[in-house]
């Protein structure tokens, strides 16, 4: 019999180690498939069932999905080591207005009014545009783990502070999901092992007077019990 197993895609520079680490100590015998996934085609593979759930970038289109933001990334430029953005640790979109741009075909960065002068040819995907960037071609403006995917001895780059932010969300076909599935999602969102959202909610603590009170009536039911039947305020002689 065929073990249990769940399906994850992953975009470029989608890091899902701390969750499929997590997945491997609390399910040994199912295992967690990764499958590397274009950031354009994510919410695709969804749809067609080629993975369970994906790490995707927004924004995307997600009819029939379900879709929980888990995270917002630094937008960066990435440029030779020698270029002018080097010599300070943040750069503004002025800075850049004048600069060349390498606009990939999977740019995944929202920015409709991103600076520069978008150069005319378009690289088929980010690390052609990263080689394009060596070679003295223009800038590119990625999210930051792009720039760290794709690093490269000869160029560098640099956080944005006026750019818009790159969201990364969990993704998955709306509908009921299956327990291997909602275990993932519990895992992502932090839920602690043992946990359930079936599980009835913790007791709220009581106050100091509710505690005074509930030992009264400790003492005087163990009062009660221990009383020999006979007339009261008597002892035995």
């Amino acid at each position: 019999m065929t073990a249990p197993s769940l399906t994850l895609g992953y975009v470029p520079g989608g890091t899902p180690a701390k969750w499929v680490r997590h997945w491997a100590q609390r399910h040994p015998d199912a295992p967690l498939q990764l499958c590397a996934v274009a950031a354009a085609d994510a919410a695709d593979a969804l749809r067609a069932g080629d993975v369970d759930v994906a790490l995707i970038r927004l924004p995307a289109d997600t009819g029939g999905l379900s879709v929980i933001p888990l995270y917002e990334e630094t937008t960066v430029v990435v440029a030779p080591t020698d270029h002018l953005v080097s010599a300070a640790e943040t750069v503004t979109a002025a800075d850049l207005a004048a600069e060349p741009v390498l606009l990939p075909l999977d740019n995944v960065v929202a920015w409709p009014d991103a600076p520069g002068t978008p150069i005319e040819h378009q690289p088929e995907n980010t690390e052609a545009a990263v080689e394009l960037v060596a070679a003295g071609m223009g800038v590119l403006i990625v999210p930051q783990s792009l720039a760290r995917l794709y690093h490269r001895k000869d160029l560098t780059y640099r956080p944005i502070t006026d750019a818009p932010t790159c969201p990364v969300a969990l993704a998955f076909q709306d509908g009921p999901q299956s327990p291997l599935l909602e275990e993932f999602i519990g895992v992502v969102r932090g839920r602690k092992p043992g946990s359930s959202r079936g599980q009835a909610a913790t007791p709220p603590k009581r106050t100091a007077r509710e505690k005074t009170l509930a030992k009264q009536a400790a003492r005087a039911a163990a009062g009660k019990v221990a009383r020999k039947p006979g007339r009261p305020g008597r002892g035995r002689r």
